[in-house]
């Protein structure tokens, strides 16, 4: 699986989610380098999910951008299945 293809399925699960905003982050010339790859608001949280398959790894850049977004008192991590984000969803629906 591509990782454009993991992006999509949880795309597809995150609109299923009632009250829950998201947006897919475009990286390029005009996009800031490091932002992980959907960015939601759901119950109030800023949640970042950078979307990886295989043994694919997160960069330098984007594991600073986790670890700082986290600091700032949000929620980043690195994905990998549809099912660890709806874990996820399922953890601040208890809150």
């Amino acid at each position: 699986m591509r990782e454009s293809d993991l992006i999509r399925k949880i795309g597809e699960y995150l609109k299923s989610v009632p009250n829950l905003y998201f947006w897919k982050e475009h990286g390029g010339m005009y996009g800031t380098a490091g932002i992980p790859d959907l960015i939601v608001c759901y119950k109030g949280r800023f949640i970042g999910l950078e979307c990886k398959v295989g043994k694919n790894k997160p960069t330098v850049l984007q594991a600073v951008t986790i670890k700082q977004i986290i600091n700032a008192g949000g929620y980043a991590t690195v994905v990998r299945t549809v099912e660890e984000v709806r874990e996820i969803i399922r953890a601040f629906e208890k809150e």
